[in-house]
């Protein structure tokens, strides 16, 4: 059983009610709450699923008491300053699970002295696509040409500490002139995460996926040239939806329609029309040129990088960027790079 609190003069306590001197009451609060009196001494706890504040105004309590603050939603909760003053050492936002102690030190100041260990990092997840490989040139009356292999895809997670951090958005590789290799796409990445380039194509043989570190995909073949189609690349979920990266280049072929490029930005092959670059974006590879005039092979498709993290996980952070854009997927915030650009901590 709780203890009746605050005491009043004249009451009379049993013994279970001393043995239960701890058992400080809950004050169950869903919305947005500005303390009152009867907060003194108690738990203060706030449930919800959005952001709530919890107000702090001045006259209300006396030097020496306290109230406990409780966030056991998923949302923010932040103490905020009414017409008190409130100092910390920490942060007032309160992530679900944080809490601490409010000391008045006077009827208009109050100091909050949080329990929750500070963060020094967010965790993250990220995914980066580098830039896919150009396809080559054919050779009039010799050869027809490969496509471009499409990146490897990166999937890992990490911790962004507080600082300013570059983020590498690769390009794709060039198309090789008639004749000539088509170039390796340039990487993506952040801090040591980095995906593999789609390797160019060589003659008529497509290039060769690109892979990278553990947790990664790989990428789409370049389809060989005789309008041989490219291998479709890796999907990732990162975004909400199954999306595909890194599709091959498709192989070019003297006449007719030439390969087809692989799923994930793969362009197609040359034929009667010219070879086709990569999707900007995608690391896809780059279609392989015709034999026809000697057509050059068509450039790799760009990179991308994304960074998530749970919204709550950022809690008391200042997250900013150069370039990326955010949005919200479900209770994550997602930034997204179609460029190179800094994402910051603060």
């Amino acid at each position: 059983m709780a203890t009746p609190f605050p005491f009043v003069a004249g009451s009379v306590l049993e013994a279970s009610e001393l043995n239960a001197i701890t058992e400080l009451p809950i004050n169950a609060k869903t919305a947005n709450h500005t303390l009152v009196a009867a907060d003194a001494g108690a738990r203060v706890q706030m449930t919800n699923a959005g952001a709530t504040t919890i107000t702090v105004d001045d006259a209300v309590f006396v030097a020496g008491q306290s109230v406990f603050i409780y966030n056991a939603g998923a949302g923010t909760c932040t103490i905020t300053a009414g017409t008190a003053t409130v100092t910390t050492a920490g942060s007032l936002a309160l992530a679900q699970y944080g809490g601490g102690t409010l000391l008045f030190t006077s009827a208009s100041a109050a100091t909050f002295f949080s329990s929750t260990a500070p963060k020094t990092a967010i965790p993250i997840t990220f995914l980066s696509v580098s830039g896919g490989g150009g396809g080559s040139g054919g050779i009039a009356g010799v050869r027809e040409s490969g496509g471009g292999a499409g990146s490897g895809l990166q999937d890992r997670t990490l911790q962004l500490d507080v600082g300013t951090f570059s983020v590498i958005v690769g390009s794709g590789g060039a198309g090789g002139p008639g004749g000539s290799s088509g170039t390796v796409g340039n990487s993506s990445g952040i801090l040591l995460g980095t995906s593999k380039p789609g390797p160019g194509a060589s003659g008529t043989t497509g290039g060769i996926a690109g892979t990278g570190f553990p947790n990664t995909s790989n990428g789409g073949n370049g389809g060989n040239g005789g309008g041989n189609a490219g291998a479709n690349g890796s999907t990732s979920s990162i975004t909400g939806s199954s999306v595909y990266y890194g599709g091959g280049g498709g192989g070019s072929i003297g006449s007719g329609a030439g390969g087809a490029g692989g799923l994930g930005g793969g362009g197609a092959g040359g034929g009667t029309a010219a070879a086709v670059a990569g999707t900007v974006n995608s690391g896809g590879g780059g279609g392989g040129g015709s034999s026809v005039g000697s057509a050059a092979g068509a450039s790799g498709g760009s990179g991308v990088v994304y960074i998530k993290y749970a919204t709550a996980d950022a809690a008391g952070f200042t997250v900013s960027a150069t370039v990326g854009t955010s949005s919200t997927v479900g209770s994550d915030t997602l930034w997204t790079f179609l460029a190179s650009g800094t994402i910051t901590v603060a």
